[in-house]
């Protein structure tokens, strides 16, 4: 294979490197990824999987920054290496996790023009799912008829929105926006918030506007390819981290946000979070009386949100097995799936569309009413905002300036604004639109989660216990098992929950890859303040308090061998267990001596994929950033409504909360159109 065709659909950096710079940065790639001599095996696929380094895939050419290592022997590369990823001067060890995750997600994900890597076959993986690349037949995609492409010819875009009723009109070409789009109201994000509020207003009759940052890509068009997806639909290209890379955090950056690319979990606000906002936090509204209830029930019905599961894969039915053996408590987790929905691709988009994600249902909705479009590939750039209009606060919104993706710059004047660009965002959206509140990019929540492996043979048996067991790990629902058994849910839910991830090559890779079972533990981030996000400035901090180390000791203290695997390990200390041939003895040491090793000290990654709080809702202006129906205390008319208004993080999965909220928060701007006529 040659490795000029090993380009993963992308072309390779520009190579600002001297000869010798690129010698340095391929010894450090073949430092992790190294060619290896095993003549001595009989498995062709498994040869091959050896042989090639990750130069061979030309992995160095893909690296977007750094560059340099001296030529050194192999052995004393590796101690070099493994001295900065165990080095207590976090530059040191930042330096090593970025080299490491990108150098592994590269060699893992490149293809060729078969969309085919080398290891694949070694590792037991099939690439995309061949039941999709083998679909030949248009699939029917709702939002078709709603999608605008801003990039067109002015005249194009002009006949096209006002056949859709939206006016459209235009000043100076030497003015900057010179095109203005006349609608009742721009929602800027089209995720599980910004979805949600669109497909209410429009549905309500009101002309909607979305602006979107990422691309569309209807059903038909997706590649079901791990590099190429986490490239096109993850925010950042999935290489977003926390300043210190304490955190690797992933979010959807494409229509429908991250309910596009989520696992399907969708469980309810918990009965002690509800409690905790309502009497801790004041928020009477939306959280008292009836009326959040019926959010829950109005999001969870469009979502068609049911527990029933035909078949588990195969980390559910371990994780599922493990409890049951161990006594801990085990639950099916809700999907917005169908019960016959057995998809290990989901988070790289819904081949079929019965996962109902936004784009699904409240998109869908708008898109059916004939009220309103989407722009995609379209990145706000200011809320503009004028001052004396506002009746109370002063100022009132007026609509966003936004660029395209080729650079051209349009103006959204509408008579109310909602910003859902997810708590990552939205803050800096805020700011640069010139509001001041302190609390805007604050109190930035996450859910850190740790996991940990066991590698689990085929079964020899076919009795019921071992069903789902014959899969490989990345096939089959991602999310429908979970124990609650360090959650504390009976008092404050500040304890962690234990789930299944979905993990394929680029995310984590063993020769055993295909029967290596994860589950990992999910915190709930209760912790001071929190930490702070800014990415217009580039900076986003968090740091792990004391009660999240002690949940992370505690889940860790639970997954000692219950699934029944042949080799465990936590995916942090390098330590591995045959628990099949482990005295319990042996076992409880080995738990003790994982469980008792502080988070922050780990040499694996933490990772997050919910992100809350960082415009978080309140009652005074002083400790919050929007009121109680959404609205920002600065501007009237200015709206928030994603995960970012949070009071505190969940300890689940947050798709269902952040559309209940985004609900109630329709209504109030449902309030505000009816009022201004």
């Amino acid at each position: 294979m040659e490795e000029s065709e090993l380009r993963g659909g992308r072309a390779p950096y520009p190579n600002m490197l001297s000869e010798r710079e690129m010698k340095s940065l391929t010894a450090i790639c073949d430092t992790l990824l190294p060619s290896l001599d095993v003549s001595q095996l009989k498995d062709e696929s498994l040869k091959t999987f050896y042989r090639t380094s990750a130069s061979m895939l030309g992995v160095p050419e893909h690296f977007p920054y750094f560059r340099s290592f001296p030529s050194v022997p192999s052995h004393v590369r590796e101690e070099i290496l493994l001295s900065w990823s165990l080095s207590s001067f976090f530059l040191f060890n930042m330096l090593f996790k970025c080299l490491k995750y990108i150098t592994l997600r590269s060699f893992f994900t490149l293809v060729n023009e078969k969309n085919e890597n080398p290891s694949w076959k070694a590792l037991g993986y099939c690439g995309p799912d061949p039941n999709f690349v083998n679909q030949e037949e248009e699939i029917f995609n709702p939002l078709s008829e709603s999608i605008v492409d801003l990039g067109n010819p002015t005249e194009v875009i002009f006949k096209t929105l006002q056949k859709k009723g939206f006016q459209v009109t235009t000043t100076s070409p030497s003015s900057t926006p010179s095109v203005t789009i006349h609608c009742d109201a721009v929602v800027v994000g089209s995720g599980s918030g910004g979805g949600v509020i669109a497909g209410v207003l429009a549905k309500a009759g009101y002309k909607v506007v979305v602006l979107e940052k990422g691309e569309y890509y209807p059903k038909n068009q997706l590649s079901l390819l791990e590099g190429p997806t986490l490239d096109n639909m993850y925010d950042g290209s999935g290489f977003m981290a926390t300043d210190d890379v304490g955190v690797v955090v992933l979010a959807g950056s494409t229509v429908g946000g991250g309910s596009t690319i989520n696992w399907s979990a969708s469980l309810r606000t918990p009965d002690h979070v509800v409690d905790e906002w309502r009497y801790v936090h004041g928020l009477h509204n939306p959280f008292g009386g009836k009326a959040y209830d019926r959010a829950l029930d109005a999001v969870c019905d469009r979502m068609g949100v049911q527990s029933n599961v035909d078949e588990e894969d195969l980390n559910n039915a371990v994780l599922r097995s493990g409890c049951v053996k161990l006594g801990y408590p085990v639950m099916h987790v809700p999907r917005n799936a169908p019960p016959d929905h057995f998809c290990g691709w989901c988070h790289l988009g819904c081949k079929d569309g019965r996962k109902k994600g936004t784009a699904e249902t409240w998109l869908a909705d708008m898109a059916e009413s004939g009220n309103g479009v989407i722009f995609p590939k379209c990145e706000a750039l200011r809320v503009v905002h004028e001052k004396g209009e506002g009746r109370i606060k002063g100022r009132k919104a007026r609509g966003v300036v936004f660029k395209h993706d080729n650079h051209a710059t349009f103006l959204v004047e509408s008579k109310v604004t909602v910003v859902a660009c997810g708590a990552l965002r939205t803050p800096g959206l805020l700011k640069r639109s010139g509001l001041k509140n302190k609390n805007i990019g604050r109190n930035l929540r996450l859910h850190p989660v740790v996991m940990a492996w066991g590698y689990f043979p085929l079964p020899t048996t076919t009795t019921e216990e071992v069903k789902g067991m014959k899969k490989n790990c990345y096939e089959g629902g991602i999310i429908t098992s979970m124990s609650t058994v360090v959650s504390n849910f009976e008092t404050t839910g500040y304890g962690a929950v234990i789930q299944t991830p979905s993990l394929h090559p680029g995310l984590f890779s063993d020769d055993r890859f295909s029967r290596t079972v994860h589950v990992f533990a999910l915190a709930r981030d209760g912790g001071g303040e929190g930490g702070a996000v800014d990415l217009a400035r580039g900076t986003m901090t968090y740091k792990l308090d004391e009660r999240e180390e002690r949940v992370g000791e505690d889940a860790e203290d639970t997954g000692g061998g219950g699934g029944g695997g042949d080799r465990d390990a936590p995916l942090h200390g390098g330590r591995l267990m045959n628990v099949k041939k482990a005295s319990e003895d042996e076992l409880e040491r080995f738990v003790k001596e994982v469980s008792g090793k502080k988070l922050r000290n780990w040499s694996a990654q933490i990772c997050s994929a919910h992100q809350m709080g960082s415009c978080r809702m309140g009652v005074e202006a002083g400790r919050s950033a929007v009121d109680q129906r959404g609205e920002t205390w600065e501007v009237e008319g200015l709206f928030v409504g994603d995960a970012s208004v949070l009071p505190t993080a969940l300890g689940v999965n947050p798709m269902v909360t952040v559309q209940a909220i985004a609900y109630c928060t329709a209504q109030s701007v449902l309030d505000v159109l009816r009022s201004a006529g």
